[in-house]
């Protein structure tokens, strides 16, 4: 697996603060960003967002219009999960990219940081997803590791998908499809399954007698 600086982008420049507005929304016109990064004399002064600029004049220099920048960048250092969370906080498609020395070197386009996402083991590899929830104050992370594991299986990946209510919801990646045993591991400890699977046993027994009942109750 590449790392995420692999991904680095520097084929097209900057937008320059001298840049004319009218220059700026045909560039829009052309790509589909939603934002491009604005540097003067090289510095890296913001992002101009093609919302911002659809009705300005289109004469107007760039330079003039500041306010509308969006400060918004990752450094290059940043492990992929944080990259992910700053282009869903911006809602942008695109991201400058700042050396520790606030230098600009480049940006990160969201396309290519899910086409990273995909390499990842939570998703190239094969297995079961399963989604529990319990009460945050009786959950462990130790203990959700555990439980798969004595199952003799392997967690793949692991993150909280949501916490509403007092409850929190856990996302797992398992090293297999076959999840009877896990599943059922689970409602032992009072973990509620959120997910559907057709190899969840007591569901299925619950269905047959439903069935049944719904039967002998028409007879």
């Amino acid at each position: 697996m590449n790392s995420l600086n692999s991904y680095l982008n520097t084929e097209i420049q900057p937008l320059k603060h001298t840049t004319s507005i009218g220059e700026v929304q045909d560039f829009f016109e052309d790509f589909t960003y939603s934002h491009f990064p604005v540097t003067e004399d090289g510095v890296y002064i913001g992002c101009v967002s093609k919302e911002s600029i659809e009705f300005l004049t289109p004469s107007a220099l760039l330079n003039e219009n500041r306010f509308h920048f969006e400060r918004f960048f990752v450094r290059f250092n940043m492990i992929w999960l944080d990259v992910l969370e700053v282009f869903a906080k911006n809602e942008a498609n695109l991201l400058p990219v700042l050396d520790e020395k606030n230098n600009y070197i480049g940006y990160y386009e969201l396309e290519d940081v899910i086409r990273f996402l995909h390499e990842t083991p939570f998703l190239k590899e094969e297995g079961g997803i399963l989604i529990v929830e319990k009460e945050v104050n009786t959950f462990s992370m130790s203990q959700v590791a555990q439980i798969v594991e004595s199952n003799q299986a392997k967690i793949l990946g692991l993150f909280i998908s949501n916490v509403a209510q007092n409850k929190v919801e856990i996302t797992i990646k398992i090293s297999q499809s076959g999840l009877n045993d896990i599943i059922q591991t689970f409602r032992r400890y009072d973990y509620e399954i959120i997910s559907e699977h057709q190899e969840d046993s007591y569901l299925n027994g619950l269905k047959e007698r439903s069935d049944y009942l719904d039967k002998y109750l028409n007879i």
